[in-house]
């Protein structure tokens, strides 16, 4: 099952400020008319709009017009979607949590260093 939205042109009116009222990631799709798999969105859904979001750090969108500004956002969406299409959110990695916990990075052995002198030293009375 696809929810494609390819025929249906979208307002692009006020498309920054609209977006920043949206709360799930289906309004997105909706509004920028950007057809996806709801499988993978049930999966990635966190992921994708993370995803989407750094990209979204990457442009300026002061002074441009609407219609510039919609195409950029869609733009932008469609290439967080594509990222899970064919991989998941464990190989992404878009979390912190699982940057840090990456299986292919192994972590360095930790080492706790306690001086013979502390264990030798008597025990304080108290």
């Amino acid at each position: 099952m696809s929810c494609s939205l390819d025929d249906k042109p979208i307002d692009v009116a006020d498309i920054l400020n609209r977006l920043k009222k949206l709360s799930a990631a289906e309004e997105f799709f909706v509004t920028l008319g950007v057809s996806f798999d709801p499988k993978i969105l049930s999966v990635a859904r966190l992921h994708i709009m993370k995803r989407m979001g750094e990209y979204l750090k990457t442009e300026d969108f002061d002074g441009l017009p609407d219609s510039i500004v919609a195409a950029r956002a869609k733009a932008t969406l469609q290439r967080a979607y594509t990222d899970f299409e064919n991989s998941s959110p464990l190989r992404q990695r878009v979390f912190q949590v699982l940057k840090d916990h990456d299986p292919d990075r192994p972590v360095p052995p930790k080492t706790a260093f306690v001086a013979l002198d502390d264990i030798l030293a008597p025990l304080p009375k108290g």
